[in-house]
């Protein structure tokens, strides 16, 4: 999982800043990106918003509990616009279109997409498919599909 440390390092290597450029840039103390990436202190509320504001990303992102920079606030955000009720009307199905996500993403975030991610979760997964394609049951598998794929042609 991606701390919320890691999450400002790799933001500001990004953008090719500094730590003390960065504070200065947020009207931060000169050793607060410092404090912040060692895991030594975490940003304030206010500072989490600064920080998201200034990359362009969302709170959830920034935290590492999201792994989308665009998606909007979670409920973990605890952030409910003053000026809207708590619970709006439900647009008409015709007028929601959707960005359609991984499954993976959409039902377990970011835990999930980085165990998906993760070099040796990859190498255990080749190794299984490769065993399992190694049998006499992959074997007759492959076969079909290759008969198949032939047939069509």
């Amino acid at each position: 999982m991606v701390t919320m440390a890691q999450r400002l390092e790799a933001l500001r290597m990004e953008r090719g800043l500094s730590r003390p450029a960065l504070s200065a840039a947020l009207g931060f103390p000169k050793t607060a990106m410092e404090k912040f990436e060692t895991g030594r202190q975490t940003p304030t509320q206010d500072q989490q918003r600064k920080l998201a504001d200034y990359f362009g990303v969302t709170l959830p992102y920034l935290r590492g509990e999201s792994d989308d920079p665009a998606e909007g606030d979670s409920w973990l955000s605890g952030s409910v616009p003053a000026e809207e009720p708590a619970f709006p009307p439900a647009p008409a199905a015709s007028s929601v279109q959707k960005k359609p996500r991984p499954a993976a993403v959409q039902e377990d975030g970011a835990v999930f997409g980085a165990l998906l991610k993760s070099p040796s979760f990859q190498a255990m997964m080749r190794a299984a498919a490769l065993e399992a394609l190694r049998s006499p049951e992959g074997q007759e598998l492959l076969a079909k599909a290759v008969r198949r794929e032939l047939g069509r042609r």
